[in-house]
């Protein structure tokens, strides 16, 4: 039990919850005009926990010595041996193969598969990309947009894809602003290391302008998806008040002065966004149509 949760600490299980609303509320418009099967629900749950395990996991092999010198992140599994490089390194391929088979489930539509090992390959490359570019939050959101847009192709194929990639664009600007309020705890250690990042690069203060003009982006596709797809309509488009709400509050919490509530913006608020969009989602189609 104690190595079952030592992997599930290492790949922050929990934080599943930021992508997966977004990947099944991208199946719910999918299925407005394609038949509901069950094994597709599936599939994109196993997908979805597969791959963010595998790319999570080979994220702290490829990170383990600069964590190490790090003293926020000191105690990570890797670093104090509780996990070995083996161990950890035999379950990124585990996690890898259990993502590829259950793209299975979606057959016979071979996208999911047929894609599957670029994903992977996309999915890892972001581990790399903090040693040359300080835009490597834009990457992790970019990793992240696939969720919805991975989800829509395996019920639907690659046709009509106006509303996952406005899904997907909200995405992949949600967490690189969030990923770029969470750097701002490591500024200060990734210029010393050479390191990139925008906090970084342009300052605490500048960068938490950088993470609200994401954050404006990304409620505007959202807006722009309420406007284009013919399922969503009122219930949905007020919650992006709610929204709206929710994002400015996460943005006072932090301040240029004190980053001691970055982890509450981080994971309370974020966690609050994607599960309310989800539910705004099934509402709208429960009970606005």
């Amino acid at each position: 039990m104690s190595l079952i949760r030592n992997f599930l600490g290492m790949i922050r299980f929990s934080h599943t919850i930021f992508a997966l609303p977004f990947a099944l509320l991208s199946a719910l418009l999918a299925w407005q005009d394609t038949p509901f099967r069950w094994q597709h629900l599936l599939g994109i749950v196993l997908c979805m926990v597969f791959a963010r395990s595998a790319a999570m996991a080979f994220n702290r092999l490829v990170d383990r010595n600069i964590d190490a010198r790090n003293p926020r992140t000191a105690n990570r599994h890797l670093v104090t041996g509780a996990l070995k490089v083996r161990t950890v390194s035999v379950f990124v391929a585990g996690s890898s193969i259990a993502f590829m088979l259950s793209t299975l489930l979606f057959v016979p539509n071979y996208w999911p598969l047929g894609l599957s090992f670029p994903v992977l390959v996309f999915l890892a490359a972001y581990s790399y990309t903090k040693r040359i570019t300080s835009f490597a939050h834009f990457w992790l959101g970019a990793s992240l947009l696939l969720a919805p847009l991975a989800a829509w192709i395996a019920i639907r194929g690659p046709y009509q894809l106006v509303s996952p990639l406005l899904l997907g664009g909200a995405v992949m600007f949600w967490v690189a602003g969030f990923d770029i309020l969470y750097a701002t705890q490591d500024a200060e250690f990734d210029r010393v290391s050479k390191l990139h990042s925008i906090p970084a690069r342009f300052g605490v203060a500048r960068s938490l302008r950088i993470a609200a003009a994401c954050h404006i982006v990304m409620w505007l596709l959202l807006a722009m998806l309420t406007y284009a797809s013919p399922h969503l309509g009122a219930i949905f488009a007020s919650g992006l008040i709610v929204l709206a709400a929710m994002l400015i509050y996460q943005h006072v919490l932090v301040r240029p002065d004190d980053l001691t509530r970055v982890n509450r913006a981080f994971f309370q608020v974020n966690a609050v966004i994607s599960i309310g969009m989800l539910v705004l989602a099934i509402a709208q189609l429960w009970i606005g149509n």
